[in-house]
């Protein structure tokens, strides 16, 4: 063995639990073990990358990681964590999705060769199995009793629990039965929210086939301010470029909170202990160390090297001191720097004449809440229009828009907003 798998994980402060032999297993021999991902939507998110990583370190330390789509659970709806039923999806839109999770999958992963990752599909197994068959050969197995001391279920029962939703874990139970018999499969891992439905899936192939099965459950990620971790104004942080450009996906990383980022940065960046240590020293004198190393890391795993590096270059434009430069930035790049929070939308017509800016800033925008909070800000010098600094005479005409539509508008060192003309 390359390297202790369990053992990795929990210097990564990654491990909540797991099941009893585990870990003499993954030390005696090259094990198979597999994560589901839920194809509710057609790309991964942040809040998936714990279990992405968690796969990564698996196949590193020299185990083969299989990675399971649900397109069949997928159709039935996970309880765990949940407070209400979700929508089911088509077979279609689960299909089209199930295609760009696996695509998403393979930029971390190495598929190629016979000790490969590999990636399954449940509904590949599930299609064809009638329900008399089911609750014959594998529901017989499971008693009620067993099913509804999880607490998963226990939680759902105050609100209501369907008898689809109620089914969810033998049905995940027999996915591990499945990988057991067909891909010898012995370890399943996932979020601790799922250790209910991972030990019914252990308890399944005991029962069945007298056989040994394992469980590792990682903790689930919480950030120091009580906040969810992997949402932002916006929703969800995902790793499709279109859903979420690279620019953003980069400030996320780069804005972590100095509380947050020693941790974060030993659960998603593949850097060795001591090199995250020489980090942590670098960082006690030049703060934002962790987290630029942390974006740098993550960034180029999702996104490659090309689109970090335009991230960076989007980042030191913005922030830096020359509206020349910023002017080299696309319409594209402009309005993807900016989020909704900070855009403002004005009518061109007011342009047709010199803008005052105390009126533009406190009045038409919410830059400032009020003019004479503006008035007051251009008075002390804390105000610049496509980083220049404004006194009170200046006016703006429709010379002043970049592209003939935005204006770069800045409060203070740190605060941006965009003005842009329609």
């Amino acid at each position: 063995m390359e390297k202790n798998f369990v053992e990795e994980l929990r210097w990564r402060g990654m491990v909540h639990d797991v099941m009893p032999g585990t870990e003499d297993q993954l030390n005696k021999e090259v094990t198979a073990g597999y994560i589901g991902f839920d194809p509710t939507a057609d790309s991964l998110h942040i809040g998936h990358l714990v279990q992405i990583m968690t796969l990564v370190h698996f196949q590193r330390c020299g185990h083969k990681p299989v990675a399971l789509v649900g397109g069949a659970t997928g159709m039935v709806g996970d309880p765990s964590g949940k407070s209400a039923e979700r929508n089911l999806l088509s077979e279609e839109i689960l299909q089209h999705n199930v295609a760009c999770v696996r695509k998403q999958l393979e930029s971390f992963l190495d598929f190629s060769g016979a000790s490969g990752a590999e990636l399954v599909n449940n509904y590949d197994w599930f299609k064809d199995f009638k329900l008399l068959d089911f609750i014959r050969d594998i529901g017989k197995h499971i008693t009620v009793n067993y099913m509804m001391a999880k607490d998963s279920v226990k939680k759902r029962l105050e609100t209501g629990l369907s008898f689809t939703e109620f089914t969810y874990q033998l049905v995940q139970g027999y996915d591990f039965y499945w990988l057991y018999e067909n891909k010898n499969c012995k370890l399943q891992m996932g979020g601790s929210d799922q250790w209910g439905n991972i030990v019914t899936g252990t308890e399944l192939i005991r029962r069945k086939s007298d056989g040994n099965a394992f469980a590792l459950t990682t903790k689930l990620i919480t950030k120091a301010d009580g906040t969810k971790f992997g949402k932002t104004e916006g929703g969800n942080v995902w790793l499709d470029p279109k859903k979420t450009s690279p620019y953003k996906f980069y400030q996320y990383w780069l804005n972590v909170s100095d509380a947050d980022a020693p941790n974060f940065i030993r659960i998603f960046s593949l850097k060795s202990k001591e090199e995250i240590e020489a980090l942590e020293l670098e960082n006690s004198t030049r703060t934002g160390t962790l987290q630029k190393a942390l974006a740098e890391d993550i960034t180029i795993r999702v996104h490659g090297l090309e689109q970090l590096k335009r991230a960076q270059d989007t980042t030191s434009i913005l922030f830096g001191s020359s509206f020349e430069d910023f002017k080299k930035l696309s319409a594209e790049e402009i309005e993807d720097a900016f989020d909704e929070s900070i855009t403002f939308q004005i009518s061109k017509s007011l342009f047709d004449e010199a803008v005052d800016p105390i009126g533009l800033l406190g009045e038409k925008t919410q830059v400032y809440t009020s003019k004479g909070e503006a008035r007051k800000a251009i008075q002390g010098n804390g105000v610049s229009i496509n980083k220049e600094k404004i006194n009170l005479e200046r006016k703006l005409t429709a010379g002043d828009l970049l592209y003939g539509k935005y204006l770069l508008a800045q409060k203070g060192k740190k605060n941006y907003y965009l003005i842009k003309v329609v």
